[in-house]
């Protein structure tokens, strides 16, 4: 067995302990805003706070970070916790069914184990470094892998929304070129949040672009992409960690992601940063 397995398993179980807090109160629960002007309910708090009081019993001396609640543990810990209770909460407080729940694993700041977690359609996709990468679903379970279409005019791409495009963005945010990758790919759709990336791993699609992420939005996901054969990298080239990069494109092949990537990068006097 993988040195990894026991931490595979807790991240599984502690998906399931979260799912125990979502579920009950999905399509009821009321809505608040964060100071940032993001939605969080109190199945995002609650769904953290049970995941945390699990791994304070299991593994008190790893630290976690978590979406709602921030740092906690060891400063020095060889093992980090990334937390992200609903991922898409934004559809999640309108009843749509595709929210996820995501829980990762840093070891020194590397992300080793990713569980995505659908808890309104009991699906889910989870990797261990060196493991390879699954998907389970109430009636079966199989390994899977990325599709590697290297051209982007082959290629089903997706996102999740506008912000940080040349469509919209804020002043501190950069202007990626989206307007020429939806030109350009062979199929482009709009795909919610984590579900995006799972359908990387799985095969489904071949390249997912978000231009704006937390740590706690990325670190489930970039094992699950790359176990399955895929590759994960920040848009920002001059991002040197993937977590905390702020940013992620993820892709079933490296020809692809370098692609979409270099053809995000902002105009400089009509020369791409990546040219």
């Amino acid at each position: 067995m993988s040195s990894l397995a026991s931490e595979l398993d807790l991240a599984l179980t502690l998906a399931r302990i979260a799912e125990g807090e979502i579920l009950p109160r999905f399509r009821t629960v009321s809505v608040a805003h964060k100071p940032d002007g993001t939605e969080v309910t109190e199945a995002d708090r609650e769904a953290e706070r049970a995941m945390r009081e699990h791994l304070a019993d299991e593994r008190p001396d790893h630290a976690v970070l978590g979406e709602e609640f921030g740092k906690g543990g060891p400063d020095d810990a060889r093992y980090q916790w990334v937390l992200d209770p609903v991922d898409g909460t934004a559809g999640f407080t309108i009843g749509m069914p595709l929210f996820g729940t995501l829980v990762g694993l840093l070891e020194e700041g590397t992300p080793v184990v990713g569980v995505i977690h659908f808890p309104a359609l009991d699906e889910t996709v989870y990797a261990a470094r060196g493991e390879g990468c699954r998907f389970r679903t109430a009636e079966s379970e199989h390994a899977v892998s990325t599709d590697p279409v290297e051209s982007l005019d082959a290629a089903t791409v997706t996102t999740t929304a506008l912000h940080s495009s040349d469509v919209t963005a804020e002043d501190d945010q950069t202007p990626y070129r989206l307007t020429e990758l939806v030109r350009r790919a062979g199929k482009f759709r709009f795909v919610t949040d984590c579900t995006q990336h799972a359908l990387v791993a799985r095969g489904r699609t071949h390249a997912a672009v978000d231009t704006l992420m937390r740590p706690w939005d990325v670190a489930a996901l970039v094992p699950c992409v790359r176990e399955a054969g895929g590759v994960a990298q920040p848009l920002d080239p001059d991002a040197d960690d993937i977590v905390f990069g702020g940013s992620l494109v993820t892709a079933g092949s490296a020809a692809l992601l370098d692609t979409v990537r270099n053809l995000l990068q902002p105009d400089t006097n009509g020369v791409s940063h990546l040219g």
